[in-house]
């Protein structure tokens, strides 16, 4: 009943995955969400997050932050990070997903879409043909919409795991 929404793998960080073993997979192109995925909601690019996307660029990888929020957020947060991205995207709609591919070079055989959010992100890549890792949400401070969303979350991930055998 909720499969369309569980996601292929779910991580603590975007911080914890085996970057080196995703690029000796195939993968040449990461899609990734920005607040709580990266950094707390509305938090610069620190050093860490610097130097965590330098090390992707460094492997090989094409990056695009694929974000809800508006320019002003994703540009800012982008400054140094010098990534492509794109900004009201709309997720779970597939289309800038899509256009995210386009943008990098990549496909879905190639792409995987790292984020905080079962009914966007996740959702999103999973319509789009995507891989997906779902990572727990880095602060608990979030917008109301978001946070009624989690209750809904943590059912769908409560089958998630039990379906792992997690549970």
């Amino acid at each position: 009943m909720f499969n369309c929404f569980f996601p292929d793998e779910y991580r603590d960080s975007a911080y914890e995955i085996d970057y080196d073993r995703l690029y000796q997979e195939g993968y040449r192109g990461i899609l990734f969400d920005i607040d709580n995925t990266l950094v707390p909601h509305g938090a610069p690019a620190d050093e860490k997050v610097q130097e965590f996307f330098a090390y992707l660029k460094k492997l090989g990888f094409q990056i695009c932050f694929l974000s809800n929020n508006q320019i002003g957020r994703v540009s800012s947060f982008n400054e140094k990070i010098g990534a492509k991205f794109i900004e009201n995207a709309h997720k779970p709609s597939v289309k800038n997903y899509k256009k995210a591919m386009e943008m990098l070079g990549t496909n879905t055989d190639n792409t995987i879409f790292i984020g905080d959010q079962l009914f966007t992100d996740v959702y999103g890549a999973k319509r789009a043909g995507i891989r997906n890792i779902l990572v727990k949400p880095i602060h608990p401070k979030e917008e109301i919409q978001i946070v009624l969303k989690r209750y809904l979350e943590k059912i769908v991930l409560y089958f998630y795991q039990k379906e792992e055998g997690n549970s």
